[in-house]
């Protein structure tokens, strides 16, 4: 098997975790304060994330990573955080179904970013499929009966957006970041700088009384789903860091916004949230756009 087929199946697998982790935050959040259900499940990543570096004996490659892959990894720690706590606080306000897409549309930032910074040029092929994918992404964003005309639409619609920008911006900083060393030890280095930035914004929001107080609100479900989001979380890094390690940025994120096939079915299928006609199509050209750039 090549590196390229390799890496391939890899950010397969890493989407579809991906995929579910969007239901399973969903579920885990109810009730709870956003930032506060993002830095719990970021300690079930970080536990899972060295837990893994540790049993495979990566440990000591600590003191061998290079000082450019150290700052790489951190600021693609803080992308990814302030990803996270965008995407999780419009899931609260918003629907899965409408959310996901505006966070897949990443794929596109992405690819955009990896010209000027990676040298990675489209082809024109690749280019008609970026638009076929935003006019796909706009047509589930814009559902009918739902209007962005209120206060708290603007602000799950915001937040989303901000977390699709921050979401490219990891994808090409991790590609810069495990460059030369183990994904595995890059993802742990990473979901390290995210639990300090997760938990800061706690303190800062609500202080460490508040904290407490959230923590012990939290229902039994809502720790059974957050902890699973975060284990789904953990195995999608892996999977997508180890192929960002055998092939292009412009490859591996595109398969990664696959999981919004997933995403959309958990989503029917758990949540009953309904897909109308023009955002089934705009599902279609959304895959369809995506698995083009693998042509």
């Amino acid at each position: 098997m090549t590196q390229e087929t390799t890496g391939i199946l890899l950010a397969f697998a890493g989407a579809l975790f991906a995929g579910a982790v969007a239901v399973l935050a969903k579920l885990g959040y109810t009730g709870v304060d956003s930032t506060l259900a993002t830095a719990l499940r970021t300690v079930v990543v970080l536990v899972f994330a060295w837990g893994i570096a540790a049993l495979g004996g990566l440990l000591p490659g600590l003191a061998e990573v290079p000082l450019k892959s150290w700052i790489f990894l951190t600021l693609s720690g803080l992308a990814t955080g302030a990803s996270w706590l965008c995407y999780f606080a419009a899931l609260q306000k918003g629907d899965v179904a409408r959310v996901a897409p505006i966070d897949k549309s990443s794929t596109i930032l992405t690819m955009l970013l990896a010209i000027p910074i990676l040298g990675e040029v489209p082809t024109p092929w690749g280019v008609v499929c970026m638009v076929v994918m935003a006019a796909g992404t706009l047509m589930m964003v814009d559902l009918p009966g739902h209007g962005a005309g209120g206060k708290s639409e603007r602000g799950w619609l915001l937040a989303a957006w901000a977390s699709a920008v921050f979401a490219a911006l990891t994808s090409i900083l991790t590609k810069l970041g495990v460059t030369g060393i183990d994904s595995t030890l890059g993802t742990a280095v990473r979901t390290t700088v995210v639990l300090v930035v997760a938990w800061g914004m706690v303190l800062v929001r609500t202080g460490a009384a508040g904290a407490a107080r959230g923590i012990r609100g939290i229902g039994a479900s809502g720790w059974v789903f957050l902890v699973l989001s975060g284990i789904a979380t953990g195995a999608s890094w892996l999977c997508q860091n180890a192929a960002l390690q055998r092939i292009n940025a412009s490859l591996a994120a595109p398969i990664d916004k696959l999981s919004i096939v997933v995403t959309i079915v958990f989503s029917h299928v758990i949540l009953k949230e309904k897909l109308p006609r023009a955002a089934r199509i705009g599902l279609v050209l959304l895959v369809a756009g995506t698995l083009g750039l693998l042509v």
